[in-house]
């Protein structure tokens, strides 16, 4: 079951679009004191050739994850460094799965993984966003990690959601 609805993500998006520079800066801070991890796993893509621009995008995209998940009604544990890797290494094996898989099949595994998908009101305005801005096709090692940790804040959020519903 979703945690973050198809209302609740509508409403964090239209937030984040309506905030001033200062309150993102406001709601960045909050998320420093709320979920590090998140954040740092965006503020370290320049380390990894992300430039400037390019990561608006995901600090754009952690901004209405974090809304989000106030708007949920139930408070989110903090994402630990170790929930963050058990969620990239499922990742990356979902993503290697899918090497060698004729196109047409490819699709509908990428289908399937996203109706079925715990979160998926989040992981369609992860694709969405990131298909506004032409960075879904991983054309450079930068886009290659900016699209993984956009992705893993899904699945870490997924991974805790499932672990509170599950109490």
């Amino acid at each position: 079951m979703t945690l973050l609805t198809q209302a609740v993500m509508v409403r964090a998006n239209i937030d984040i679009d309506r905030m001033s520079a200062q309150r993102k800066v406001e709601l960045a801070d909050e998320i420093h004191a709320g979920q590090p991890n998140l954040l740092a796993s965006i503020l370290v893509l320049p380390r990894y050739g992300v430039d400037m621009l390019q990561l608006e995008v995901p600090i754009h995209v952690l901004l209405v994850a974090f809304q989000a998940m106030k708007h949920c009604g139930r408070a989110l544990p903090t994402i630990s460094e170790d929930v963050q890797e058990i969620c990239l290494q499922r990742l990356t094996a979902t993503m290697r799965f899918t090497e060698g898989v004729p196109p047409d099949l490819v699709g509908q595994m990428i289908t399937k993984f996203c109706v079925d998908h715990p979160e998926r009101y989040l992981l369609a305005f992860v694709y969405g966003y990131l298909g506004e801005h032409d960075l879904l096709r991983v054309r450079t090692d930068a886009e290659k990690y900016l699209l993984l940790a956009c992705l893993n804040l899904v699945e870490c959020v997924a991974y805790v959601g499932a672990q509170l519903q599950s109490r």
